[in-house]
Formats: C-alpha cells, structure tokens, sequence
C-alpha cells in the first residue's frame, strides 16, 4: 500500500488534524505494510511527516519515503537521513519549474490512498486533489473546499 501526502504550503496545524490523519491511518493501514510518500516543501509537508512519523513508531511495517523532485539537493526541510530510502521519479527531461508538479503526478500514480488538506481550488495541492478524484483514488481530504 502507497498512502501520498499532499496540501497547501501556508497550511497552519492543529492537534484536531493530527487526531484524524492518525486515525485514517490505523484504519487504511493498520499494521499492514505501507509505503508513506512525502514532498518536503512546504508547511503541510513538514505536517505530515511528523504525523507519518508518530504512526511509524508503533508500525515497524511502515516505510517514510521522500520524493524529492530533484536530482541535485535543493532545500527541504528534512533531512535525508528522516527516511527509510528516497525515490527520484525520472524527471531528467522536466525543466526545473515543473519539477515538482510533474513529481505530485507521479506521486499519485503510485497512490492507494491520499490524504491531504485542500481548502481552495488553485494551487498544487489542489492539482493533487483533482488528479486523486480523475484518477479515482481513495481520498480523505481534512480541508473544506470554497
């Protein structure tokens, strides 16, 4: 099982959020083997590694994996050594504006289940939300869309 994180970069964090991204996650993957794709860019980013992160402590089945966008380092906010391995998606040929868009595509083609927190209809988070929903993914969205 793949579970792919995704939201907005301004996203402020609650206890309330924590509480229900832990509970779909003993629901989606209880003790199962899981693979957690994170980004590392941006507010819920660094969100959804602390909560994949606590979940893990508890679930040795549970990978912590960063798809990182670039070859090159660039600045994130974790440090490589958080993880249990990296994937760069073959994304050579992608100028390196669209990195990162083209790496949330490929982050849900491998998706099972996403869980993000999309509250407004532009972004790239919400291009995640909307190729989840075309690409018919299960999909628990903390944020209310406007």
């Amino acid at each position: 099982m793949v579970v792919v994180f995704c939201g907005h970069s301004n996203y402020i964090s609650n206890i309330q959020d924590e509480v229900n991204i832990l509970n779909i996650l003993k629901l989606e993957v209880g003790d199962a083997p899981c693979d957690i794709f994170l980004g590392g860019y941006g507010n819920f980013d660094d969100f959804a590694f602390r909560c994949a992160k606590k979940f893990k402590q508890g679930h040795p089945n549970v990978k912590l994996i960063w798809i990182t966008p670039y070859l090159a380092s660039q600045r994130t906010t974790f440090e490589k050594t958080d993880f249990d391995s990296i994937i760069y998606p073959c994304l050579e040929h992608v100028p390196p504006r669209y990195a990162i868009s083209h790496r949330n595509k490929w982050m849900i083609e491998q998706a099972d289940v996403v869980i993000c927190f999309v509250s407004h209809r532009y972004g790239g988070a919400n291009a995640m939300y909307v190729g989840a929903k075309h690409k018919n993914k299960k999909i628990y969205n903390l944020g209310s869309l406007k």
